[in-house]
């Protein structure tokens, strides 16, 4: 059986991920400034805390993260930590395709952004395709990689 039969809910990608991070209005300002996410939906609540938030990249918002600030009372919300939490260990990294990879690794560093592996092509051969990417570290230690595609398989 597949798990993939049935579309997503309009306005959603088939998976996306939910971003941790220790001040979510923080987050939400600087990864729109950083990195060009638009802020779908922000659920505001008492004293300044994000209940939920959806970021969105991409043409008609085909990526999508979601973050919010921990509620002590939800049992699930006990285990989640920013890497800063945790001294800099991460368990995973995102990839994000942009349409221009240098500009956005220029827009990144402005904002603060650590860059961890400068702009490099990288040609997996004429059966495969060539990318152009960079890895930066957001300002509480997630890992990103943002990636150009330059070309694809030849047929």
């Amino acid at each position: 059986m597949s798990v993939a039969n049935n579309p997503p809910p309009k306005g959603w990608p088939r998976i996306s991920a939910s971003v941790h991070y220790s001040n979510a209005a923080k987050a939400i300002d600087w990864l729109c400034k950083a990195f060009g996410f638009e802020v779908q939906l922000r659920v505001d609540g008492e004293g300044g805390r994000i209940e939920h938030s959806q970021l969105t990249i991409g043409k008609g918002g085909d990526g999508l993260i979601m973050l919010g600030d921990k509620k002590a009372e939800n049992p699930l919300h006990s285990s989640f930590r920013s890497p800063k939490e945790l001294g800099g260990v991460t368990t995973q990294s995102l990839m994000v395709y942009v349409d221009d990879v240098d500009a956005h690794c220029v827009r990144a560093k402005e904002a603060g952004a650590t860059i961890d592996k400068e702009p490099t092509t990288t040609d997996y051969g004429d059966d495969y395709w060539t990318d152009r990417g960079y890895g930066a570290i957001d300002h509480e230690g997630h890992h990103w990689y943002f990636v150009q595609r330059l070309r694809n398989p030849k047929a």
